[in-house]
């Protein structure tokens, strides 16, 4: 597959943007961000693509219309476990989508941390997103977490016992990401143009790192 056309920026602080589980097209992406929104989080698959995952063409398309753009992985069904080699599996398989998209190294991959089974235990919580961040940096990509609901780690854990250096915080109440805090916050954001969204905001967190999208520069 080839690659996006596009540069990786780090996003400056303040920034909209929105993530949507719904497939965009050229007209669709334009109506945002005339809306005044700067990028879109779009998904990638746990294993194969589906009809409804973020592909080469519709990335293109996002950025053609103005928006910076990264992928996020799907999370699997509630009360999930996990383990350090799940973590390699499904971090292989999000790099491997990532690739096949277009994106091209040093873009911000996301692993959507949540709904774990309240029976896991931290230690294999930290292999996992450890395992997955090992993956999925390897393939030259930056590792990003999005924290979610019911997962598990406290605010001391996701700082220092992981890899990590990107955070994206979620709707739900989460701890604080201890020392550096979150790059990205998410907000309800409702449906907009017919697409059901969540909308985000950048933000620099306090160990001065941001955000890596892929922008379309004009």
């Amino acid at each position: 597959m080839s690659t996006l056309i596009g540069v990786v920026q780090s996003a400056p602080s303040g920034r909209v943007g929105f993530d949507t589980d719904t497939k965009l097209d050229l007209a669709t992406a334009k109506l945002f961000r005339q809306s005044g929104y700067d990028f879109c989080l779009r998904y990638v698959s746990l294993g194969s693509e589906s009809s409804y995952d973020l592909d080469h063409d519709e990335a293109q398309a996002i950025l053609d219309a103005g928006l910076a753009l990264m992928p996020v992985q799907h999370v699997r069904y509630a009360g999930w476990l996990p383990d350090a080699t799940l973590g390699t599996q499904t971090g292989q398989t999000a790099a491997n989508n990532a690739i096949q998209v277009g994106f091209p190294p040093k873009v911000n991959v996301w692993l959507d941390l949540e709904g774990i089974s309240s029976s896991a235990t931290t230690q294999n919580v930290i292999a996992y997103c450890n395992s997955w961040y090992d993956a999925v940096a390897q393939a030259g990509y930056l590792p990003g977490l999005y924290v979610g609901a019911n997962s598990i780690l406290d605010s001391q854990q996701l700082y220092s016992a992981l890899k990590f250096q990107h955070y994206w915080h979620s709707l739900s109440i989460v701890p604080n990401v201890a020392v550096r805090g979150y790059q990205m916050i998410q907000s309800n954001g409702g449906t907009v143009h017919g697409i059901g969204i969540d909308k985000n905001i950048t933000q620099t967190d306090t160990e001065h790192s941001q955000i890596q999208w892929l922008i379309r520069q004009t």
